[in-house]
């Protein structure tokens, strides 16, 4: 899917930070790609990164973060590890990129923190405030995509990339209880925050969503006529 003659924003302008949020399965590395590539291609500089992960001290958390190896510390200590890791990325990867007028788009960011350790782990909401205060300080995402996806659909798809050689990490293995409780979450943030949040349907194919998610940002970030160059007016 190309997308031609969006207005490509001037290098001395921020760029657009959008995230991708939503539980185990819903497809947010897919259509992390997509959506940097649907922007690439109508001419917007962009780059796709993740969390955790996305710079190189990040990507060495992640690897035990999702390895389970921690879990016995509680949730309270994830929820710091996960920070220590999301200020390395903000540092190293997303702060420059949007001073550089870059669109990044980030699988996952503070929201599956909020999810995880928040709603899940019952961690109290003034310590999660406190602690994105901290970590996050000013970057936050222009644009929060959740892709909702009911959670036995979710298990479906991770069960079907364990049969093609995938690990699962330590959340693709916890129950159904978990990833049900994990989409309320995610719904009930977009409730709370309805300018920052668009929830989308990851049920429909990948392309169909892909689209939808562009029309998102096509309307959101970019010019009434560039939507209309693009076929969406």
């Amino acid at each position: 899917m190309s997308e031609p003659s969006a207005q490509i924003p001037a290098p001395s302008q921020r760029g657009f930070f959008i995230t991708l949020e939503g539980g185990e399965g819903a497809g947010k590395s897919t259509q992390m790609r997509h959506l940097v590539r649907n922007l690439r291609d109508a001419g917007i500089r962009a780059i796709g990164t993740r969390e955790p992960g996305g710079s190189a001290g990040a990507e060495v958390l992640r690897k035990v973060l999702l390895s389970g190896k921690l879990a016995h510390l509680g949730a309270a200590a994830e929820a710091i590890l996960f920070a220590a890791a999301r200020i390395d990325h903000i540092d190293s990867t997303i702060k420059p990129a949007l001073q550089a007028g870059t669109f990044v788009i980030s699988d996952r960011f503070s929201d599956s923190t909020r999810a995880y350790q928040g709603a899940h782990g019952q961690l109290e909401p003034q310590f999660l405030r406190a602690l994105e205060r901290v970590t996050v300080n000013d970057v936050r995402p222009d644009l929060t995509v959740i892709l909702d996806l009911p959670a036995a659909e979710g298990l479906t798809r991770i069960a079907a990339r364990r049969y093609a050689g995938e690990t699962p990490d330590r959340f693709e293995r916890e129950n159904l209880q978990f990833h049900e409780s994990l989409r309320t979450a995610f719904l009930s943030i977009a409730v709370a925050e309805p300018l920052r949040c668009v929830v989308i349907d990851a049920t429909g194919p990948e392309e169909e969503v892909a689209r939808a998610i562009f029309e998102v940002v096509l309307k959101r970030f970019l010019t009434p006529m560039a939507g209309k160059q693009a076929g969406y007016g």
